[in-house]
């Protein structure tokens, strides 16, 4: 077949800003496979535009922001690799506890994605639009300069800001669960893990892992072994995961540098000479997080037991044990093999194991339900839950790991069933306004009218998140449910999930809306009225009642629930979460588990301030 007649020849007769055009019918898996078929092809599908028309087709962030970005990774096929890979996580994640609410809302940063905690509270006197919305950070993922990835956990011990780094293990497309684990990865020659190689993993030597120590056994055999013999962390006892995942974020974690505590995101460009000097702080400040990445800090060597000259993973309980009561003649300095990094922190084999895995193996038999003395089979926990020892014996090396993944959820009224037990969040499925449900979507407000700001009488009002979707009855009408999943009493007074009101946009309501004139005393323009019911007091806090009341359509893009009995009304704006927090207030974050998820029941504001660790990193109940 002659150059021409498959169309090629037409191609590369196109100017670039043409192909630019064109490029924009073809996915970049497209373009990839396209520039298989010659050399010329090659160089055409390497244009800078193309892949620029790629990055905003991916629609992550607008197209002066990836001018911007470009500045800070090496061209844009691999910010195209970055935005694609990051783009599943963008949206709002939560979980049950508190019941005052955990959402988490995970935006554009500066060639990164930072997941931001929203702090329940009480309006300010500018109202929800101009006073600085609180949160504090909770992860980020940082676009390495090939488009790779770097995970950062967020965390505050002891009155410091510390960065907790670890591996993004992989994102499925449709994610929908976010899981904090702790991962063994085998090490092969140099401090290099083994992993499979795909779009979204990146290097094995940007990884912050616990070394331990090879067994001998060559690549091929310990690849199989170990295949064979893979515990899932998911199938550890809850106080197996919990306490490995202390361990190892006690031994990784690294003080937050000044610059690193600066701005994660740009601001508006409203000030073009202040919106320059942000975005050179956000480049000065991943530069330093990946120096501190990738320069080794963090690492700790644990391949100085003689005790332990052989794979430990494979070492009985009472092993360990036994060598943990000799771990004090060794605790010395470190004696770095060529397959780990040395670090400046002093941190020794005998001292880990004896402040850590000492108290984790020595409890993991009475929590797993295990007796080693015992003379009889397997117990029925012993089937439940996997030892520890088996999970340690999965690699060489130990780490953070954030895995996205798409599980089969059931839910009610929007609101996902969540595992009490799992250190998760869990993504709420968001609809864009469409015709005839014009009104889906987050929406935040506050009771009494006029909305917007407090009154005297009222100085703090609580401030409300809703989610608003749609459902269908059974006989086919339209239902309006919104959702509460944020609230800023100092008490909850509504369960996290609670349905504030469901209106069947179906039915009109003919009730009056009592209220002439707004805050400003300009008249209120009613457009729509449906019936519907409201939250109301029922049977106790888990199982609320309900009582009628009209939701109204207000002119300005308001909506207002009021309970026809009381009068008492909810009003609502639609709200934009990503330019609230730039403008919003950071504050200080958890400790590191607690801060990614709050497993513990709680009914009042603990983002707020935590008393203690101890109370942060309880067992659910």
């Amino acid at each position: 077949m002659g150059f021409d007649s498959c169309g090629s020849g037409l191609l590369l007769a196109l100017p670039d800003d043409l192909f630019a055009m064109v490029s924009r019918s073809l996915s970049p898996r497209d373009l990839c496979n396209l520039c298989l078929c010659c050399r010329s092809l090659f160089s055409l599908v390497a244009s800078e535009k193309v892949w620029l028309t790629q990055c905003e087709m991916t629609g992550v962030v607008p197209y002066g922001d990836l001018i911007e970005w470009r500045r800070g990774i090496s061209s844009y096929k691999a910010l195209c690799r970055f935005l694609i890979t990051v783009k599943p996580l963008l949206g709002i994640w939560v979980h049950q506890n508190p019941e005052l609410g955990n959402v988490v809302y995970v935006m554009p940063g500066f060639v990164s994605v930072v997941g931001c905690r929203i702090i329940p509270q009480e309006l300010g006197p500018l109202g929800i639009e101009d006073g600085p919305l609180l949160w504090a950070p909770v992860f980020e993922i940082i676009g390495d300069f090939d488009g790779s990835t770097v995970f950062f956990l967020h965390g505050r011990e002891k009155e410091n800001d510390y960065f907790y780094p670890g591996l993004l293990n992989r994102i499925e497309k449709n994610c929908n669960v976010l899981l904090l684990e702790v991962e063994p990865r085998e090490q092969t020659s140099g401090s290099k893990l083994v992993h499979a190689r795909s779009f979204i993993d990146h290097s094995d030597k940007e990884q912050r892992n616990l070394c331990r120590s090879d067994s001998g056994l060559s690549r091929s055999q310990k690849l199989v072994e170990r295949s064979e013999l893979m515990v899932p962390f998911s199938r550890l006892a809850f106080g197996d995961r919990r306490r490995l995942l202390e361990i190892v974020t006690s031994q990784v974690r690294l003080k937050a540098p000044d610059l690193a505590r600066g701005p994660l995101f740009s601001h508006s460009r409203n000030d073009e000479e202040s919106f320059h000097k942000y975005m050179m702080l956000l480049f000065e400040r991943k530069s330093l997080l990946m120096q501190l990445y990738k320069l080794g800090e963090g690492n700790i060597d644990l391949n100085a037991a003689p005790e332990l000259t052989s794979d430990p993973a494979q070492l009985e309980v009472s092993e360990i044990r036994k060598s943990l009561d000799h771990s004090s003649a060794i605790s010395g300095a470190l004696n770095v093999e060529d397959g780990c990094t040395q670090v400046a922190k002093r941190k020794t084999f005998g001292g880990y194991f004896r402040n850590s895995f000492k108290q984790i193996l020595g409890k993991s038999s009475s929590m797993n339900g295990s007796r080693p003395n015992s003379k009889k089979g397997s117990s029925s926990s012993e089937n439940k839950y996997a030892q520890l020892h088996d999970f340690l014996k999965s690699g060489d090396k130990i780490g953070l790991t954030l895995l996205a993944s798409n599980v089969k959820l059931s839910s009610y009224r929007a609101w996902p069933n969540m595992h009490d037990s799992r250190f998760a969040l869990y993504k709420l499925p968001m609809r864009a306004p469409t015709t005839g449900q014009e009104y889906a979507g987050l929406w935040g407000g506050t009771f009494g009218w006029p909305p917007g700001r407090p009154s005297e009488d009222k100085p703090g009002k609580a401030l409300f998140f809703l989610l608003l979707s749609y459902e269908e009855n059974e006989v086919g009408q339209r239902l309006l449910i919104a959702t509460k999943i944020l609230e800023g009493t100092h008490y909850v007074l509504h369960p996290n999930g609670s349905a504030m009101f469901i209106v069947n946009i179906d039915v009109p309501s003919l009730d009056p809306f009592p209220w002439d004139t707004d805050a400003d005393s300009l008249p209120v323009v009613i457009q729509n009225a449906f019936v519907g019911d409201g939250i109301a007091n029922g049977y106790g806090f888990r199982y609320p009642g309900s009582k009628p009341g009209s939701l109204y359509v207000i002119q300005g893009g308001l909506l207002a629930f009021m309970w026809k009995e009381s009068k008492v009304i909810l009003t609502l704006q639609r709200l934009n979460l990503q330019e609230l927090l730039k403008k919003g207030e950071r504050v200080p974050a958890l400790p590191p588990i607690a801060n990614f998820s709050y497993l513990t029941k709680s009914y009042s504001n603990v983002f707020a301030g935590c008393a203690n660790t101890t109370n942060c990193l309880a067992s659910p109940s």
